[in-house]
């Protein structure tokens, strides 16, 4: 008699990248931040003493401090900046992580990266970590800030996520009239999680969202995303779920394999498949 397998609870989960599919103790986010700090100095000659504050009360205030620049009137290349914050990471510090992608790769639901850094960063740090082909698609700067009007980015497996047009930055945040805008579309504001659905075409009702950052979490719930944060023991506000590592997915919610044929999940991760340990 063949088993009746129920409808998942669940149809997409979304991936944060950085801090999230990998530790903290990578050390990305701290070289980033110098980088963008000595971009602010070299490319935009900001005062030195006043660049560590700057970047950190943009970053807070817009989600990234590219987003804050560009809000305050600082006209630079996107793809320059990027290339140039980014193109001395210590990527070396990302190793293949074989029980991340067993254990991705037996979720039976659309996997999303999300993520608000560029597309050439994504991918070195998905081939790093060995995730490549785990992933049905991956939205990033260039997908949600295209620089030639619609288009569309296709993924590592061939999958297309077509590029938006949104409305002038003006109309982005029309009630709040204290800060500058931003021409940048990115994480945490809820026009950003918006516009993941649309791109993506999910239903936020059914869609898990993962993130290492509190207000993404808090914007991801706002959106109505199922919400996990992820990197801390205990909930943060907004968050349905709390894991001090992307490892824990299995015990900490189970429901995402509901539905599944056990044998096939069970199998695929099975203890030979997942005996390599991994520092998180």
């Amino acid at each position: 008699m063949e088993a009746i397998l129920e409808r998942p609870k669940y149809e997409c989960l979304l991936f944060d990248l950085d801090d999230t599919l990998y530790p903290f103790s990578a050390g990305i986010n701290l070289a980033c931040r110098k980088n963008i700090q000595d971009y602010m100095r070299h490319h935009l000659h900001i005062e030195e003493r006043q660049v560590a504050d700057m970047c950190l009360d943009l970053y807070k205030e817009y989600g990234t401090t590219m987003a804050g620049l560009k809000a305050l009137g600082y006209e630079f290349d996107n793809d320059e900046f990027h290339a140039t914050v980014h193109g001395t990471l210590p990527y070396h510090n990302l190793r293949p992580d074989p029980v991340l992608r067993t254990l991705l790769l037996s979720i039976p639901q659309r996997k999303i990266v999300f993520t608000n850094s560029d597309k050439a960063h994504a991918e070195e740090a998905l081939c790093r970590l060995g995730l490549q082909g785990c992933f049905d698609g991956v939205i990033c700067f260039g997908t949600l800030n295209p620089c030639n009007g619609p288009s569309a980015f296709r993924d590592g497996n061939g999958m297309l996520f077509p590029d938006e047009t949104f409305p002038d930055s003006a109309d982005l945040n029309e009630s709040d009239g204290f800060r500058p805008i931003s021409p940048i579309l990115c994480k945490p504001s809820i026009e950003a999680m918006e516009a993941v659905t649309r791109i993506a075409n999910v239903d936020p009702k059914k869609t898990i969202f993962f993130d290492d950052s509190t207000r993404n979490i808090a914007s991801g719930k706002a959106a109505g995303f199922h919400t996990v944060i992820v990197g801390r023991p205990t909930l943060v506000p907004g968050a349905d779920h709390a894991l001090e590592s992307i490892h824990n997915m299995k015990e900490a919610l189970p429901e995402i394999w509901d539905g599944q044929d056990r044998s096939e999940s069970d199998a695929l991760l099975s203890p030979t498949a997942v005996e390599t340990p991994v520092a998180a």
